[in-house]
């Protein structure tokens, strides 16, 4: 496990995003990251990457829509 820069970690915390002290605290260093934009945080489905996807593993022919309905 990689040691956590804490000094840095808090001045983006507080000094960056304007958190209390105890608001720091509490959040968990994935909240953390999120809060700060990590780069390298999994990005949003874009159109680009679905068209993709949907290339790749398309719908079978064979496949029926099963919708249920209540009765």
């Amino acid at each position: 496990m990689s040691a956590l820069d804490w000094p840095a970690l808090m001045h983006a915390g507080m000094a960056g995003l304007k958190l209390l002290p105890r608001d720091f605290w509490q959040l968990t260093p994935a909240e953390l990251r999120l809060m700060l934009g990590d780069p390298a945080a999994p990005q949003p489905l874009g159109r680009d990457r679905l068209a993709a996807l949907m290339q790749a593993f398309p719908d079978t022919a064979g496949a029926k829509n099963k919708e249920t309905t209540d009765d």
